[in-house]
C-alpha cells in the first residue's frame, strides 16, 4: 500500500493508526507500515541518525525548516544517501497571471508589478538589457523600496550592452554570481512579508529580444506570501554567495 500524503504536521497524525515515537539510542528504523507515522526529532546534529535512509524515499516528509534539516539528522543522511531530493511544497493560495511573448507585452506586465512594490524588490537575472525595467528599479529605490539586483557574472560584465551600468549609477546594490556555469534564474520577488505580496518567474529575460523576438513565458503569484519568502530565502543564499560590484566593466577583482 502506498503511504498516507500529508499536506502538513497537523493532518499526519489523524491518517496514521498508530504514531510512533522513540529517542536516538538504538539502531535506525528500517521497516515500517504503509499507515505508519512517525516523529522524529533530531536535526541539531549532522550525527542524529533515527531513521534508515531507504525509507525517506516511500515516505511523504514534512518539515518546519528544511535548510536546517537538509544540513543535520535524518533528512540530510538521506539526502547525502541519495534516498530523498529536498523540495517544498505550497497549498494553492492567491492569483496567478501570465504572459506570453512576443504576443503579450511582456515588458509592461513586469513594469508594471515593479510599481507595485511598497517595501522590497529581490531580482535575479541571468541577462538584463531592458533599460526601462532598469529604469523602473531605480524609480521604485528613489520612493523608498529596498532593491537589491543579483546577475550572473558572465552574461552582465562588460561596461556596454547591457542595463547594469544604469543600477549603479543610481546606488541600487548589484552582486554577480560567479558559483554556477549560468545563473540562470528570471526572479522578482515583490514585498514578501505581505500584505500583497508578489512573485515574478518564468524564462523571461530582461532583455529587449525578450519581449519581442522570443518566445517566453512569465508567471506572477499574487498574494501568496509563503512562496514569496520561499523565493526570497533561496534569494538570501545565492547572495551570500555573490559578490558586490561597484563598477563595469568588471573582471572579477
Amino acid at each position: 500500500h502506498e503511504a498516507p500524503r500529508f499536506r502538513s504536521p497537523v493532518g499526519a497524525p489523524r491518517g496514521a493508526k498508530r504514531p510512533s515515537s522513540r529517542g536516538c539510542s538504538g539502531p535506525p528504523v528500517d521497516a515500517a507500515r504503509p499507515d505508519l507515522f512517525v516523529a522524529a526529532v533530531g536535526a541539531d546534529s549532522p550525527q542524529k541518525h533515527q531513521i534508515d535512509p531507504a525509507l525517506f524515499a516511500r515516505a511523504t516528509v514534512v518539515v518546519d525548516l528544511l535548510e536546517q534539516c537538509a544540513e543535520s539528522g535524518d533528512l540530510h543522511h538521506a539526502l547525502a544517501a541519495g534516498a530523498a531530493a529536498a523540495s517544498q511544497r505550497f497549498a494553492a493560495e492567491g492569483e496567478i497571471e501570465v504572459a506570453f511573448a512576443p504576443r503579450d507585452d511582456t515588458e509592461k506586465v513586469v513594469i508594471e508589478l515593479i510599481r507595485s512594490a511598497r517595501k522590497s524588490l529581490e531580482v535575479q537575472a541571468y541577462a538584463f538589457t531592458s533599460r526601462s525595467i532598469a529604469d523602473a528599479l531605480v524609480a521604485a529605490q528613489r520612493r523608498g523600496v529596498h532593491v537589491e539586483v543579483l546577475a550572473d557574472a558572465q552574461m552582465n560584465r562588460r561596461g556596454k550592452g547591457n542595463a547594469i551600468g544604469r543600477l549603479l549609477a543610481a546606488g541600487v546594490p548589484v552582486a554577480f554570481e560567479t558559483r554556477y556555469n549560468a545563473a540562470h534564474n528570471k526572479v522578482i520577488i515583490v514585498d514578501a512579508e505581505g500584505p500583497r505580496c508578489a512573485l515574478l518567474t518564468g524564462s523571461y529575460n530582461f532583455t529587449w529580444s525578450a519581449n519581442n523576438r522570443n518566445a517566453e513565458n512569465l508567471l506572477i503569484v499574487r498574494e501568496h506570501c509563503e512562496l514569496a519568502r520561499a523565493y526570497r530565502a533561496n534569494w538570501l543564499r545565492h547572495r551570500k554567495e555573490a559578490t558586490r560590484v561597484s563598477t563595469l566593466p568588471w573582471r572579477g577583482d
